[in-house]
C-alpha cells in the first residue's frame, strides 16, 4: 500500500483499539498460559499495542516489557490502569528488541503477520532466538491460512450507528500471501478517518520452517490459549517453540 509504513497500522488505530478489539481473544486464558510458559522468566510482547495483555500479565506480577512502532498506543498503555507496570520500548520486532534475556517472548493475534515480508519475518525469529534464555519459549499467535485462497477484493459494513458508519475495504494477493485494507470511519460530527492496515501472511509450516532456522523447535501447537487441541479444521493457532 503506497504510503504506509511501521506506524500506520498503530497510528490508525489507537484511539479505537480497546473499544473494537478488547474482546478478541479470552484475556484471562490467555495471561494464564502465557505465565505458565514464562515460568520465572522476564517476558517481551512484541507488537504490544495498548497493553491488552502485558498489562494484565504485569498486574499477575510477571517483569513484562512491550515494544511497539507506535508510540500513539503506547501513550494508550501508559495511561490504563497498569500500563505503568510494564516497561515499553519503541522500536519494531525485528531491529529494536531489547537486549533481555527472556524467558518467554510472545506476539499475539496475528502481529507477526505485520511483518510485510518473509525475510522480515525470518528476521523476527533471529532476532527472538538470540534473546531467549536457553529452554525460552517463543510463542506465537495467529490465523490459518486457507489452503487456496482467492485473490479478491472486498467491500463492507463493520457497523452502522445513528451518527457513525464504519466501512471495511480490503484486497487480498493470494500469491504474494498479503492482505490490505483500510477501515473508512464515517461520522457526523468528524468526517471521514482513514484507518489502514496491511499483512503478509504465513503458514505454520512455514513458521516451523522460520523457527527451526532460527534454532528453535516447536513443541506445543493448540488452537488457542485454553490449550484446546489443533486440528485439520482449526482457524487459529498457538505455536509454541523453544530454544
Amino acid at each position: 500500500m503506497r504510503g504506509y509504513h511501521d506506524q500506520s497500522y498503530g497510528d490508525g488505530f489507537a484511539d479505537v483499539y480497546d473499544d473494537w478489539y478488547a474482546d478478541i481473544t479470552d484475556v484471562a486464558a490467555t495471561t494464564a498460559t502465557l505465565a505458565d510458559l514464562a515460568g520465572d522468566g522476564a517476558v517481551l510482547e512484541l507488537g504490544v499495542g495498548t497493553g491488552r495483555l502485558a498489562a494484565p500479565l504485569a498486574h499477575l506480577g510477571l517483569r513484562v516489557t512491550g515494544i511497539d512502532t507506535s508510540t500513539a498506543m503506547l501513550d494508550r498503555l501508559r495511561d490504563k490502569p497498569g500500563g505503568g507496570d510494564v516497561s515499553v520500548v519503541v522500536g519494531d520486532m525485528v531491529d529494536g528488541l531489547p537486549d533481555g534475556p527472556f524467558g518467554l517472548v510472545f506476539v499475539a493475534y496475528n502481529t507477526l503477520f505485520s511483518l510485510l515480508t518473509p525475510e522480515r519475518q525470518q528476521g523476527c525469529f533471529h532476532a527472538v532466538a538470540a534473546r531467549l534464555v536457553d529452554g525460552g519459549v517463543f510463542a506465537v499467535e495467529a490465523f490459518v491460512p486457507e489452503a487456496h485462497p482467492d485473490t479478491a477484493s472486498s467491500v463492507s459494513v463493520r457497523s452502522v450507528t445513528a451518527d457513525r458508519v464504519v466501512l471495511s475495504v480490503s484486497t487480498t494477493d493470494a500469491l504474494g500471501q498479503t492482505a490490505e485494507g483500510q477501515y473508512i470511519d464515517i461520522t457526523e460530527a468528524g468526517g471521514v478517518r482513514l484507518r489502514p492496515w496491511s499483512i503478509r501472511w504465513a503458514t505454520p509450516a512455514q513458521l516451523d520452517e522460520m523457527a527451526a532456522l532460527a534454532g528453535l523447535h516447536l513443541t506445543d501447537r493448540w488452537s488457542d490459549f485454553d490449550r484446546t487441541p489443533f486440528g485439520s479444521d482449526s482457524s487459529r493457532h498457538v505455536s509454541v517453540y523453544r530454544r
